[in-house]
């Protein structure tokens, strides 16, 4: 079966070293032993989703320069991951929230300038800001205007210096869906270790949707499986984050995982090409 990825980012040389050397990531890329996961060719990259039916990729940029002077895995490299295969990658822009309307600008340039720039994406552990503070509303706003979704990178940001896990506690992307809601938004790592409420913001709210990347097996994320087994089937989207996890062992973990035969369906394309716009 086809397969879309929400989250994925092609393990080039330069993106290895980038994550690998960022001022977030360092410490916990010593941590899981990053080193060893091995850089490929952009061409056996896109062969080896060929391969695996992966019809579309999620990129997503990052954008924390104000906060950690980095743009690791930036705008830039999105950018260019999308032109050089736009049947098979799509870039989500993101957003530091600090520079004001000139993150808005921004936005608006990439999003009407390029085809293959669909959505935004936010990271308020390491903007050291919650995710209903007042600098990210004109970034919610935009995105309601261009009619493009937005994602949250949520997760336990181990190993992040400076990071504050409660920036990312679903229950203040609750507000958000609440003051925007034809803005569709996407939880990026299921907001663990917040599970059931995690679970509960995506059902009770019809804009969010929700991906589990990294967490599947950790302890708690058998609520996952059975909510998407019962209450948020058509709002759970497969996402491998490679290359932090590579996505063939992620697909191979997935078709292992206790989903039900619609269920696992819906979760693999059929609510990612709903998000996604695609048939």
């Amino acid at each position: 079966m086809n397969v879309i990825d929400f989250r994925f980012r092609p393990n080039t040389p330069e993106v290895i070293n980038g994550i690998a050397n960022s001022a977030m990531f360092k410490d916990l890329c010593e941590a899981i032993e990053f080193h060893k996961q091995k850089p490929e060719p952009f061409e056996d990259i896109i062969k080896g989703l060929d391969e695996n039916n992966v019809v579309k990729a999620v990129i997503t940029g990052r954008d924390c320069e104000t906060t950690y002077a980095s743009m690791a895995n930036g705008n830039g490299a999105v950018l260019d991951f999308c032109q050089k295969a736009p049947e098979k990658f799509i870039g989500y822009w993101g957003i530091d929230p600090h520079k004001g309307m000139d993150a808005i600008r921004d936005l608006q340039k990439a999003v009407t300038e390029n085809d293959s720039i669909r959505g935004a994406a936010v990271d308020p552990y390491l903007a050291k800001i919650y995710p209903n503070d007042a600098k990210y509303y004109p970034v919610y706003a935009k995105c309601c205007e261009l009619e493009i979704p937005i994602i949250f990178t949520t997760g336990t940001a181990s190993f992040v210096p400076g990071a504050v896990i409660d920036h990312v506690a679903p229950r203040y992307i609750d507000f958000v869906a609440r003051d925007f809601p034809e803005l569709k938004i996407i939880m990026s790592h299921g907001g663990y270790p917040w599970v059931n409420e995690a679970i509960i913001v995506t059902q009770r709210n019809k804009n969010v949707y929700m991906e589990i990347s990294e967490y599947e097996l950790w302890p708690q994320a058998e609520a996952y499986m059975q909510a998407a087994n019962t209450i948020i089937g058509e709002k759970l989207m497969y996402a491998s984050a490679h290359p932090f996890i590579d996505y063939r062992e992620q697909l191979e973990k997935y078709a292992n995982l206790p989903f039900e035969k619609d269920v696992y369906e819906n979760v693999m394309y059929n609510n990612a090409a709903r998000v996604l716009g695609l048939k």
